[in-house]
């Protein structure tokens, strides 16, 4: 069986438990033609107004508002005109986007094979471009945002070794776009989109939503090939268990929806722009003292991969809606657990979930695995992109729609 077989076995296998919870109107796929269904999905988003994450309710206003920061953008800003400096006139008629493009909700997780991705990619730059393009990402980004991009780029390497060396996996195949023009005063921003790793990052003079942010990985930890020794979201994985952990049986069954953990959970992933979720789980407010560090501490293990100052400023605003924040699992709390959890508030929606073996051998394993995690970062309430911003700004400044 060549290789194109068997990924086609390896996904009709499991596309049935990766989308099993997702809701949509849409009917399964019966045929193995995948880039078809993600196009369609896309299709479907796109078609939509934007209108952000919102609950029953509806969206929550006035939460956004353009004040200064004080946090200075002055560096990224000049990476990414030398960045788009260093292109050639076509790789740059390809990056460049206006501000209100439609590029910045055409993204998706899936590997190449699957989605056909807008931009320059990091494995058709020369040498130089591809120090601006990091370059770029190590000023927007804190270090521990920085390695943690790099480490999933790797499992992207490890995934083709398990492949036969399948070209739909590459640890280069990481896609740039620019949208509107960098600047100190209009709003503009920058996007990486590959395998596991999507960052859509605005700003606005100096302040910045960095939103939605996808970061997954498989395998968590490699044991072979050229990136052995490879781990990623530790922290994210063994804090939130322990959190949970944290909580007395009467919170920790307010907390869970399912004790059992039997498939794919994410809900906020790619072409999910509209979506309605309500809050569910626990409240902030139900927690003892030390059980809300812990949880603030855990946020802060998705915030800090935003640069320094920048990520206190998101947490600060955390913060101010504490009241209205929401912590939700499903899984059990045993010391090997596979799990879902999310943080929920009406400025952030956080997810972390243990997934399906998709790319790695089996070995019999069916079902969720620690060696395959999907994070997704949101911003509800209509301000993913730094929408809800943008639209400040052009009431502002009466540019027209």
């Amino acid at each position: 069986m060549n290789t194109k077989n068997s990924l086609i076995v390896i996904f009709s296998f499991v596309f049935s438990f990766v989308f099993c919870q997702e809701k949509t109107k849409e009917k399964e796929p019966t045929t193995v033609d995948f880039k078809t269904y993600f196009e369609k999905m896309e299709k479907s988003n796109l078609a939509q107004e934007y209108r952000g994450i919102e609950t029953d309710a509806g969206r929550e206003t006035n939460l956004f508002s353009i004040k200064p920061t004080g946090i200075s953008t002055e560096l990224i800003q000049n990476a990414a005109i030398t960045f788009l400096k260093s292109l050639n006139p076509e790789q740059k008629n390809r990056t460049t986007f206006p501000i209100e493009d439609k590029e910045w909700r055409m993204w998706s997780n899936v590997d190449n094979g699957i989605y056909k991705r807008q931009g320059v990619s990091i494995k058709e730059m020369d040498e130089n471009q591809r120090k601006l393009a990091f370059d770029l990402m190590q000023v927007s980004l804190s270090i521990k945002g920085l390695k943690l991009s790099k480490d999933i780029m790797k499992t992207d390497q490890t995934l083709r070794e398990y492949n036969n060396d399948d070209p739909a996996y590459d640890e280069e195949l990481y896609y740039f776009t620019i949208l509107g023009e960098p600047s100190e005063t209009e709003p503009w921003g920058w996007q990486i989109d590959g395998h596991h790793l999507v960052i859509n990052y605005f700003l606005l003079g100096d302040l910045v939503v960095m939103s939605p942010v996808f970061m997954g990985g498989e395998p968590i930890i490699t044991t072979t090939g050229k990136y052995k020794g490879n781990t990623l979201f530790q922290d994210e994985q063994n804090l939130g268990l322990a959190f949970m952990q944290t909580l007395n049986k009467e919170q920790q069954d307010k907390a869970t929806l399912n004790p059992n953990k039997n498939h794919n959970d994410l809900k906020a992933s790619a072409s999910k722009d509209n979506i309605t979720l309500n809050y569910s789980g626990i409240a902030y407010s139900e927690l003892t003292g030390e059980q809300q560090e812990a949880f603030l501490h855990l946020a802060e293990q998705y915030i800090n991969n935003l640069k320094e100052g920048h990520s206190q400023v998101k947490m600060e605003e955390i913060k101010s809606h504490l009241d209205a924040t929401w912590f939700t699992w499903v899984g059990n709390i045993t010391a090997d657990a596979v799990f879902y959890y999310r943080i929920h508030s009406p400025v952030v929606l956080i997810e972390f979930d243990h997934q399906g073996i998709v790319g790695m051998p089996k070995n019999g394993h069916d079902g969720p695995s620690r060696q395959h995690i999907h994070t997704m970062v949101r911003t509800p309430n209509g301000n993913d992109y730094g929408k809800d911003l943008l639209r400040q700004h052009k009431e502002i400044h009466h540019h027209k729609n």
